[in-house]
């Protein structure tokens, strides 16, 4: 190799962590990549300096950090360089800066950096064409006067860094650009005309910033553009009629999720013969899309269409017309346009490129139709879910689509078996056809052609039969909804063929016999869901084996025997038992699921005292004791849950008083930036934009039982944090209710009743200013109504019924008022409306209310008279002796008696 004259040397991708050292011996090298290797600082750079031939070097993705190597200053003849994907943060060293003046360095990408700065030497780069700085940490004072000079610069990419403000003005002096990228910083205000300036401009990315205010009209003189991205902003108002008509030679426009609004008419594109991509999906709903007025004739032959949530052709809902016209699409998504004919058939026929097709959540009805000998073999995705079709799939719809990969006809009317015919889609890699009408079993040929399958959902259809058929062989798969169907028998062994498995859900169906130990042997699950079936028996052991279990639900079962000491998995977030006939005390090993955020075991025959330890976990959320034979004191401990929103350990035998430290749990105060209920969501195809694969996304929401406003309300998702309450109800606690009980400011329920508690409704009760709902209902409950209670503005609920309580109903405004009689009755001294029972015996209107002031003054006045009418009588009872046979001064007396009590009335 001495006297070689290599001048092309390739050696990316192998594990080089030197430069080899035969290659300062390479003089007549041109051309080196070193790119993604696992080379560092003091690699050897030197071997490099003696290539004056040297006009292409690739060091791009190895691990070189700091500043730019200094080797660099000597390669004269360098007219490519990449240090993209490295840990570069400084700029070039001294002595490398003064020999690069005369550089002909045209290339130069030093994308995915960590640069802060400018590199000085980028000014004296007169013969840079392409300089790629995108991936830094550039911001608004990063020396941009510095690339003013670079005349000849043809691209500039300074996508993903942290620039702000607007768009920085030293734009407008690169007068030869002809693609400019700022897409993913932190720009705001509006367009600059200084990039109307820009004449020879062929590409303009400006995605994912928040640029506001209306396209500047002078876009319209870009002439050269091809290339045009204003997605993921915030531009505003009507998108300009005139702007794309001298623009011809547009080849892709995306100005999707912005917040334009009025009317867009597609005949502004009737001069744009090369137009191929045009994406205009609105994230606001604002925006009127009409394809079909004024009457125009398409020139161009689109791939891409995106025209999601546009009110297309409203109020007709048409199909666009002109895409009778188009022979080349690979994708369209037309999803939630309000679109209400029949489905496109011609669409697939006239486009057999096609590879992307959604058309969810629109008005499509009748039956969906494929013409039985036209295939679409690059077919991979198609989502017509959320539309009014019905009737019967076609039998031969794999043999049409034998290449789909995801297949989404969920929320339809679709009714008749699932076609065998499915299982000839080899590449399906997702499969819901869920919340439709199909009956019969699951096609045998389903579960052993989709060899690729990673999801199916048949949930909330009418299938019965098994589970799955007995020659199920999916190896891949790893989520399985079958949940609301008429299945029957028992779990299937075929299931063991899925050993991937991550989500299991066959809730209500018809499921019977015991849970099998096999069902162990899934390590990998994280959400199991058996709910509402006719298990019997005890779990087995081998649930022990379950460690990445996050998710389980067991509920409305007949399991019965003890919780198995097991379950004590540190992953496990979200436990329902309730509805079975477990017994015995709360397992100790449950102590150890500290991630534990629901503990739902209602409706059991659990007995015992809550545990010691149950402060141990510090993640719970919701506790859900109800209706089992748990008994003693309500312990101190479950003041220590600090995050808990949701306690009910109504229906019990709980004994003593109510722990007045429940005030120190800050009841509902973190659900503003919690995030434990959010959905579960996993994406089927990573790295698909948000906008395309939001629909496809999976979700295992929680859902919990809870009584509120009298109602047993079911909340699930994001609901269940704004949630909060507390039922003690049914138990047989006594004492007073603790003063400190008012300090809950952010309880939304709370509920004493049936219980013997005694003593008064503390007025400190006033402090519960989130409450709708409060029941104190059969107690032992004495005194007075505090006044105070009025002034909570969301009590829609309130009972004090069946207890002793006295006095008058306090007068209030607000919700209060609102409180019919069943509220108080079974109180035989409350008075006052809205019971019938008045609080005076004046002639006043027994429908006129009366002011606590009023009420207070009257009660003095009758307390006064009853001390009067006492000390009279007892004083005639002591003369009545010896004035018996005087009945004069009987008389006089009596006359008296009388004459004070009416001067009294008048009072």
């Amino acid at each position: 190799m001495r006297s070689s004259k290599l001048q092309y040397l390739d050696l990316s991708g192998n594990s080089l962590t030197e430069i080899p050292s035969f290659l300062s011996r390479q003089k007549s090298l041109k051309y080196l990549n070193l790119e993604l290797n696992g080379l560092t600082n003091s690699s050897h750079f030197k071997d490099l300096t003696t290539l004056s031939m040297l006009e292409t070097l690739n060091l791009g993705f190895n691990f070189i950090t700091g500043n730019i190597p200094r080797f660099i200053g000597s390669l004269a003849s360098l007219k490519a360089l990449s240090f993209a994907g490295n840990e570069l943060n400084g700029s070039l060293p001294e002595g490398f800066t003064g020999e690069m003046r005369s550089s002909k360095l045209q290339h130069l990408d030093l994308g995915a950096n960590e640069l802060t700065e400018i590199p000085s030497f980028l000014s004296g780069q007169k013969s840079l064409k392409y300089l790629d700085l995108g991936g830094n940490r550039l911001t608004n004072s990063s020396h941009f006067k510095d690339l003013t000079t670079l005349s000849m610069l043809e691209t500039l990419n300074l996508d993903y860094n942290v620039i702000t403000g607007n768009i920085p003005r030293f734009i407008g002096s690169l007068a030869s650009l002809k693609a400019l990228s700022f897409a993913g910083n932190k720009l705001t205000g509006s367009l600059p005309e200084g990039l109307c300036m820009l004449r020879n401009l062929e590409e303009l990315d400006l995605s994912w910033n928040s640029l506001t205010g209306v396209s500047p009209s002078c876009l319209s003189n870009l002439t050269s553009l091809k290339i045009l991205e204003l997605s993921w902003n915030l531009f505003v108002g009507n998108i300009p009629s005139t702007l794309f008509r001298n623009l011809t030679s547009l080849e892709f426009i995306s100005l999707s999720y912005n917040h334009f609004e009025g009317l867009f008419s597609f005949s502004s594109f009737s001069s744009n013969a090369k137009l191929e991509v045009f994406k205009l999906d609105s994230g606001n709903n604002e925006l009127d899309v009409d394809t079909e007025n004024p009457p125009w004739t398409p020139l161009f032959q689109l791939k891409v269409l995106y025209l999601s949530n546009c009110r297309l052709n409203q109020p007709t809902g048409s199909i666009p017309t002109f895409l009778l016209s188009q022979h080349d699409l690979r994708a369209v998504d037309l999803s939630h346009n309000g679109m209400a004919e029949k489905f496109p058939s011609w669409l697939f026929q006239n486009n057999t490129n096609l590879e992307f097709v959604n058309l969810r959540n629109n008005s499509l009805t009748g039956q969906f139709l494929l013409h039985q000998h036209s295939r679409n073999l690059n077919m991979s995705w198609l989502d017509i879910s959320v539309n009014k079709f019905h009737e019967e799939l076609p039998d031969y719809i794999g043999s049409v689509l034998p290449n789909l990969s995801l297949l989404n006809m969920s929320a339809n009317m679709l009714q008749g078996s699932i076609p065998s015919s499915v299982g000839d889609m080899k590449m399906l890699n997702s499969l819901d056809l869920s919340n439709n009408n199909f009956s019969g079993e699951i096609p045998e040929k389903l579960v052993v052609g989709c060899v690729f399958l990673e999801i199916l959902k048949l949930s909330n259809n009418c299938l019965h039969g098994p589970l799955l058929p007995r020659m199920s062989s999916l190896p891949l798969l790893f989520w399985l909804y079958l949940d609301n169907n008429h299945f029957t028998g028992e779990l299937p062994r075929g299931l063991l063929n899925s050993s991937y498995l991550k989500v299991l859900d066959i809730s209500n169906n018809l499921i019977t016999g015991e849970i099998p130990n096999w069902l162990g042997d899934f390590p990998g699950l994280y959400s199991l869901v058996l709910s509402n079936n006719s298990f019997d028996s005890r779990i087995p052991p081998s649930f022990c084996n379950l460690g990445q279990l996050s998710f389980l639900d067991l509920s409305r079962n007949r399991f019965s025997g003890f919780i198995p000491s097991c379950v004590n998995l540190t992953s496990l977030k979200y436990l329902h038992l309730h509805g079975n006939d477990f017994r015995g005390p709360l397992p100790r090993n449950l102590s150890r699921s500290v991630s534990i955020v629901t503990l739902d075991v209602r409706d059991n025959k659990l007995s015992g005292e809550i545990p010691l330890w149950i402060s141990s976990l510090s993640s719970l959320r919701v506790l859900l004791l109800k209706k089992n034979n748990l008994n003693g004191s309500i312990p101190f401990e479950i003041c220590l849950l600090k995050n808990i929103n949701v306690l009910d350990l109504s229906f019990n035998k709980f004994v003593g008083p109510i722990p007045s430290c429940l005030y120190q749990i800050p009841f509902g105060s973190r659900r503003l930036v919690d995030q434990t209920f959010t959905p579960i969501r996993v994406e089927l195809i990573p790295g698909l934009p948000i906008f395309e694969s939001n629909f496809l996304s999976v979700y295992m929401r929680e859902e919990i039982e809870f009584t509120s406003k009298s109602r047993f309300e079911s909340y699930k998702g994001n609901i269940l944090s704004y949630i909060s309450g507390i039922d003690l109800s049914h138990n047989e606690l006594s004492g007073d209710i603790p003063n400190e009980l008012g300090c809950l400011s952010n309880v939304h329920t709370l509920n004493l009743s049936h219980n013997n508690l005694g003593g008064s409704i503390p007025a400190t009760f006033s402090g519960l200013k989130q409450i709708e709902s409060l029941d104190l209902s059969f107690n032992k409950l004495s005194g007075k109504i505090p006044p105070e209670l009025t002034q909570l503005n969301f009590l829609s609920v309130f009972s004090v019924a069946h207890n002793n309580l006295s006095g008058s109903i306090p007068y209030g405004k607000g919700q209060s008022v609102t409180f019919d009689e069943n509220s108080y009755t079974g109180n035989p001294f409350l008075c006052g409306p809205p019971l019938q029972r008045n609080c005076t015996r004046s002639r006043e209107s027994p429908s006129r209310s009366i002011h606590p002031r009023s009420e207070e003054k009257e009660s003095f006045r009758y307390e006064i008279l009853l001390s009067f009418l006492i000390s009279y009588l007892a004083a005639f009872l002591g003369v009545v002796s010896f004035l018996y046979f005087e009945a004069y001064y009987i008389e006089r007396i009596v006359m008296l008696v009388k004459a004070k009590i009416d001067v009294f009335r008048l009072k």
